[in-house]
């Protein structure tokens, strides 16, 4: 029904229990940081231990930096668009014109920055990501 049973943290092995559980089905929900939160469906039995084994996969990140012709660009706005057209997530660049993007899916995406006329560049992210993924903001006559 949704109803929160427990919450619980992992120990240096990865291992959790919860006790007292009424048998039955319950979802059992796992996050960490730099992991995609995963959910799985559980039968907890009526008697012993129900045992689950809950494999994390690495979230992809994007990072780089948005540079104009004098350098890079604070507080440019980076939008970041999947292959749905769907915003996934903004971002602002901070002084040094950083910025990035964690916990993705791998996939197609679009990396749109704006500050100055706005440029968008397609990109696929495979693996754990991509940390050079620069963008050069200018004015058409410069």
């Amino acid at each position: 029904r949704g109803d929160l049973l427990a919450t619980g943290t992992t120990g240096e092995q990865g291992e959790f229990s919860f006790t007292e559980l009424v048998p039955g089905p319950v979802t059992v929900a796992v996050n960490a940081t730099g992991y995609r939160p995963r959910a799985l469906p559980v039968e907890v039995s009526g008697t012993g231990i129900t045992r689950v084994e809950v494999d994390l996969d690495s979230g992809a990140q994007l990072q780089g930096t948005v540079k104009a012709p004098h350098g890079p660009l604070a507080d440019a706005r980076v939008t970041l668009v999947d292959a749905a057209g769907n915003v996934i997530a903004t971002a602002t660049t901070g002084t040094d014109g950083a910025y990035a993007f964690t916990d993705l899916d791998t996939g197609d995406y679009t990396v749109i920055a704006t500050g100055y006329p706005p440029v968008a560049t397609a990109l696929t992210i495979t693996g754990h990501g991509t940390d050079d993924h620069d963008i050069e903001l200018s004015h058409p006559s410069e």
